[in-house]
C-alpha cells in the first residue's frame, strides 16, 4: 500500500508541478512587454500563502514528504510570478501588490506558523493547520469557475483554458486517490472538490466548444449565400 501511495504521490507531484507553471506563458508575456498590464497579482500572492501553508504541513506531519516537496516548488515558482509584479507593474499596482505581499505573505503566514509552532503541541498544530490548508486550497479551485459566467454569456470557451480546467481536474482526482490511501482528510476533501469543480469546467467547456465550432463552421457559410 506505500509503494503506491507513493506512486500515486509522485504522479501527483508531476500534475501539480503542471498547474504551478501554468501561467508561465503569461509571464513570459509580462517580461516581454515590460508591464502587467491588466493582470491582477492577488491570485498569485494567494497562491503563495497556499503553497507556502502546504509546505509547512508535509514537513511537520510525518510521512507527508511528497506534500511538502511539490508545495515547496509551488511557493518557489509564485515567488518568482510575484516578483515580477513587483518589477513591472505599474507603480500603482506595485504599491497595491507590495501591500497584500506584506499583508498576506509576510503577516499572515508569519502569524499562523509562529502561533501554531509556539501555541499548539504536534497533533494540534498538524490539525489546524491542515484545516487552514484545506479551505485555502478549496478557494483555489474555484477561482476558475469565476470565468464560467462569461463562457454563459458568450457560448464561447475562449477565456477557459482547456489545459488550466485538465490540469485542476487530473490534480483533484490524483491528490484525492493519495489523500483516500494515506487516511488524510485534509488532503481528501479540497482535492475531492478540485475534482468535481474540474469535471464541471470540462463539462462546460465540452458543451461551447461545440457550439463554437459549429457557429464558426456555419457564419462563412450564410456570408457565402448573402447575393
Amino acid at each position: 500500500m506505500e509503494d503506491i501511495s507513493f506512486i500515486i504521490g509522485v504522479i501527483g507531484n508531476v500534475i501539480s508541478a503542471l498547474l504551478f507553471l501554468s501561467p508561465a506563458k503569461t509571464f513570459i508575456r509580462i517580461v516581454g512587454n515590460k508591464s502587467t498590464e491588466e493582470f491582477e497579482s492577488f491570485p498569485y500572492i494567494a497562491t503563495l500563502l497556499s503553497a507556502s501553508i502546504w509546505t509547512y504541513y508535509g514537513i511537520i506531519k510525518p510521512g507527508a514528504i511528497l506534500v511538502s516537496t511539490v508545495n515547496g516548488f509551488g511557493a518557489l515558482v509564485q515567488l518568482v510570478y510575484v516578483t515580477l509584479f513587483l518589477i513591472f507593474a505599474p507603480s500603482s499596482k506595485k504599491a497595491t501588490t507590495a501591500m497584500w505581499v506584506v499583508i498576506v505573505d509576510v503577516g499572515c503566514l508569519g502569524a499562523i506558523l509562529s502561533i501554531s509552532w509556539f501555541l499548539m503541541n504536534e497533533d494540534m498544530r498538524i490539525n489546524v493547520i491542515g484545516l487552514i490548508g484545506a479551505a485555502l486550497n478549496i478557494v483555489m479551485y474555484g477561482s476558475p469557475l469565476s470565468a464560467l459566467g462569461t463562457v454563459l454569456r458568450s457560448k464561447s470557451v475562449e477565456y477557459m483554458p482547456f489545459l488550466l480546467s485538465l490540469c485542476v481536474f487530473l490534480n483533484g482526482g490524483v491528490w484525492t486517490i493519495y489523500a483516500l490511501l494515506v487516511k488524510d482528510p485534509f488532503l481528501g476533501v479540497p482535492n475531492a472538490a478540485g475534482f468535481i469543480l474540474g469535471a464541471i469546467q470540462l463539462a462546460v467547456y465540452a458543451k461551447y466548444r461545440k457550439s463554437s465550432n459549429d457557429k464558426q463552421s456555419y457564419e462563412p457559410l450564410i456570408e457565402s449565400s448573402i447575393p
